[in-house]
């Protein structure tokens, strides 16, 4: 069934090591447990990584994301800042890889609880969930010439839907397991090269990337997100896809007033964007359309930076292009109602890793 909706707790994983019920939910209704897992643990990927944005319109926008994952063979902890002025857009990310951490990160198994903390002498990086709230402490020292970066965000979750999904892919033991949560209200600063940046629960919002699987080795995906306060309501989305088979369910989804409605196929359009590999084809810094299957997702994307990022250790490769823009168009809701975009800073990447 397509689009199948799972609203029945059970555990993720069955006893062949797959998933019991391929399909998208609201909550986390299935549960992963680590030791389920019957595929090798250098293939296990864990992560969170969170994202706030600022949208002060052209000239203050600024936005900052966090990594804690463990990925079975390699680690990848990270702290990207954006500036997002449309007339001098600036961004530097630092990352920090750990070798063969294969679960000493000990990464929650549910994303409402349990704490993730990374620390070594450059970087101190914390996410906390407590009662509605998420709390994000970053200390790291040089974080871009010898000048040192410090954060302190809470974001606030009220009890809502959220975008959880969970596919197989075409290989046995190999999942996709991963939970959105969008339209967070974000109050806090970053100081960094003596400036502060602040998030006062104005047009601030957090976004939460939660995942949990075993990956194929060669994958190319393309990803979307955002959030605004659009005529007194909470409104985000999500957009997405190659993330395994989806014959059961997509991620595309859009949140309003904390209510999930939910979308068929989703396709983005780069300009000269034509072989899914060739991650050097594409326009990125031109316009970009969006289309939904059924009508309901239809938007053009103004790219303002591009954060292009390269790694390649022959057995480990990643090429990503995460391109923050501003998004324009129209949402339609399961009731038909018609939710205008204008100019909503947000982003879409594509990513092509080998890992």
């Amino acid at each position: 069934m397509r689009n199948h909706e799972v609203t029945k707790e059970q555990n993720l994983l069955n006893e062949q090591g797959e998933i019991a019920e391929p399909g998208w939910a609201r909550r986390q209704y299935q549960k992963y447990i680590r030791r389920d897992i019957k595929a090798k643990p250098h293939r296990i990927k864990e992560w969170d990584y969170y994202m706030v944005m600022h949208d002060g319109g052209e000239e203050d926008s600024y936005a900052i994301c966090f990594t804690i994952s463990d990925d079975g063979y390699v680690g990848l902890q990270s702290v990207s800042l954006l500036k997002l002025s449309s007339s001098n857009p600036w961004e530097h990310t630092e990352t920090i890889l750990n070798v063969f951490p294969m679960g000493k990160l000990h990464m929650p198994e549910d994303s409402s609880t349990g704490d993730v903390f990374y620390k070594d002498k450059r970087l101190q990086m914390r996410f906390r969930v407590r009662e509605r709230r998420r709390i994000i402490d970053v200390n790291f020292k040089d974080f871009y010439e010898g000048k040192q970066l410090r954060a302190h965000i809470v974001l606030r979750q009220p009890n809502m839907d959220t975008m959880v999904i969970a596919t197989p892919w075409d290989q046995p033991h190999a999942f996709y397991y991963n939970q959105k949560i969008n339209s967070m209200r974000a109050k806090g600063r970053i100081e960094f090269d003596g400036k502060l940046y602040q998030f006062d629960e104005g047009p601030n919002y957090g976004t939460l990337d939660w995942g949990r699987g075993v990956w194929t080795y060669d994958n190319t995906w393309y990803w979307g997100s955002g959030n605004a306060c659009v005529d007194g309501h909470d409104v985000g989305f999500n957009i997405g896809y190659g993330f395994g088979n989806t014959e059961a369910a997509t991620e595309n989804v859009i949140f309003y007033d904390g209510v999930v409605h939910k979308l068929d196929d989703v396709m983005i359009n780069i300009p000269g964007d034509i072989d899914l590999y060739n991650m050097d084809a594409p326009r990125y810094m031109d316009e970009w359309t969006i289309h939904e299957s059924s009508g309901r997702f239809e938007m053009t994307f103004k790219p303002v930076l591009d954060r292009a990022a390269k790694m390649d250790f022959k057995m480990i490769v990643s090429d990503q292009h995460q391109v923050f823009g501003r998004m324009s168009g129209k949402m339609v809701l399961d009731d038909g109602k018609e939710v205008i975009l204008d100019n909503v800073l947000c982003f879409i990447e594509k990513v092509h890793n080998k890992y």
